[in-house]
């Protein structure tokens, strides 16, 4: 399934602060993103509608395994696209910067050899 740059920076960015807090809310997501809160409220409200996420009570927020399986294919991208680059000698905050614009346009196929590359001579 294909969601547009703005969703997937989105679930990833959600993955991404439970890895560090252990939690989730939209402030901390507007923080990580840089967004407005309000602009955050509307896509976690259009994320639960579309069933990316489940907020509880409390307002926490949780991924559901649409949304999880969504994020973590972004997080590893961009993780392994920030190592192939670092590898090369782009320095590490060039190289996250960059590749959080290239795990979105990257293929399949090309993403995988890149991981392939990684493990068989890095690893």
């Amino acid at each position: 399934m294909r969601i547009q740059e703005s969703a997937e920076n989105y679930l990833e960015a959600i993955l991404m602060i439970k890895l560090n807090k252990g939690y989730v809310r939209s402030i901390d997501v507007a923080n990580h993103l840089n967004f407005s809160k309000p602009s955050v409220s509307v896509a976690m409200k259009n994320f639960r509608e579309d069933g990316y996420i489940a907020m509880d009570p409390d307002g926490s927020i949780n991924l559901t395994e649409k949304g999880q399986e969504i994020a973590e294919r972004m997080y590893e991208r961009h993780q392994i696209i920030a190592k192939a680059l670092m590898a090369l000698g782009v320095d590490e905050e060039t190289a996250y910067k960059d590749s959080c614009k290239i795990e979105h346009d990257i293929s399949d196929l090309s993403f995988e050899k890149i991981k392939e590359h990684l493990i068989r001579h890095y690893d």
